[in-house]
């Protein structure tokens, strides 16, 4: 396990904690060789958008298969992204890169509206804002512009904290495809729908489900544009957790990352004899047999809970009675009493993840919809603690 922080159990096990600077791809990469040097490395595996890049480098370094560096840097870098779609004909928003140097009024008269404003290189809607006339851009540059001077936020993006992206906004359902890559094939794994419209002016998700219940012939649309958003950017090997929005019923790319799906979403998926997707991806990753079988068929749904509004948490009250509706199969609550928490789009974070199945994808939604309503929210904030 490699992270940018030493483990406190870094000096008892040594040969399995491993600390590096993931946001120099190039010197993580020096220290894991040297680390291999003593305890050999056989498979690396990026597991959030922090760390994607520089497992790139760590496996081009020690000679393993994994994705190209410059292909995992445009999976994390909107706009470099967005470029390589455009070049390969794959759908997705019109867009436009400004820099921040460029005065807002000025922007706000040259683009069209509806749009969604959103810094470059961050994730889970952080920042990412809808606006319908010039007024509202103004005020969502400004937003956006105080979250990229956040020190934490503008030292993990270096130059990018400059950069502001102008996407048109598209209508319409969304859904995530989450798969996996071999040599540059990809296996469709799960797909979610979205069943909570996400119209803005923020973008905080909420619920998957699935199978979906969308029509086969649009499911295999939606993973053959997957796929050629995938070979565009130039990922070849490893989990994708892909997002696309529907607009007239048809695909169009809002992003593909180079991972797996975030937090601890995966819970809902299990596959051919209770293989995790975490299992999954390791096998995969190690070229180890996979056991037959597809996703378990029981349909599965989960629900990051939201935060109704920004100050220091204070309770999470009602769990176990959210834990003995019926389909519901566990209830986490991550945050911690005391945390300060925000919904977007300046926080990105979540309270914590419901989780259901049931014999119907309308059956866990269902059981998700009744075990959030029975969660109670304290919120201290400026005016006293409030709660949902």
């Amino acid at each position: 396990m490699a992270s940018e922080k030493p483990s406190t159990l870094e000096g008892l096990n040594p040969e399995g904690f491993l600390t590096l600077d993931l946001r120099n791809p190039e010197a993580a990469a020096r220290e894991a060789a040297r680390f291999a040097v003593r305890f050999p490395i056989d498979a690396v595996v990026g597991v959030d958008d922090d760390s994607t890049v520089p497992a790139a480098a760590v496996a081009r370094a020690l000679g393993l298969p994994a994705n190209p560096v410059e292909a995992a840097m445009a999976a994390v870098h909107k706009p470099s992204m967005r470029e390589r779609l455009a070049r390969a004909g794959v759908s997705q928003p019109t867009y436009h890169l400004f820099d921040r140097a460029a005065k807002p009024e000025a922007v706000a008269r040259r683009i069209g509206y509806p749009c969604v404003v959103k810094p470059t290189y961050l994730a889970a809607s952080r920042g990412v804002i809808r606006v319908d006339d010039p007024e509202a851009f103004v005020l969502a540059w400004r937003r956006i512009e105080r979250i990229l001077e956040d020190p934490e936020v503008r030292a993990k993006g270096g130059l990018w904290s400059r950069e502001i992206l102008v996407e048109d906004y598209l209508a319409g359902p969304e859904v995530a495809l989450e798969g996996l890559l071999r040599d540059g094939e990809l296996t469709t794994l799960a797909l979610f729908d979205k069943p909570d419209p996400l119209e803005g002016p923020y973008f905080e998700e909420t619920i998957y489900v699935t199978p979906s219940r969308l029509p086969p012939g649009l499911q295999e649309r939606i993973a053959r544009a997957a796929a050629a958003a995938a070979a565009a950017i130039g990922l070849v090997r490893g989990p994708i957790h892909a997002e696309l929005r529907l607009p007239d019923g048809e695909p169009a790319v809002i992003e593909v990352a180079g991972r797996s799906i975030g937090g601890l979403c995966s819970r809902t998926l299990r596959f051919g004899t209770g293989l995790s997707l975490e299992e999954l991806i390791l096998r995969d990753a190690l070229s180890l047999p996979i056991p037959p079988g597809d996703r378990a068929r029981a349909a599965a749904g989960v629900m990051m809970i939201p935060i109704p509004k920004a100050g220091r948490l204070e309770e999470v009250a009602g769990v176990e009675e959210a834990r003995r509706v019926e389909g519901i199969e566990d209830v986490v609550i991550s945050a911690h009493a005391g945390d300060r928490v925000a919904p977007p789009p300046e926080g990105w974070r979540y309270l914590g993840f419901l989780f259901s199945r049931g014999e119907t994808p309308a059956e866990a939604e269902a059981a998700l919809r009744r075990a959030f309503a029975l969660l109670r929210i304290s919120i201290r904030d400026g005016n006293g603690v409030s709660r949902n």
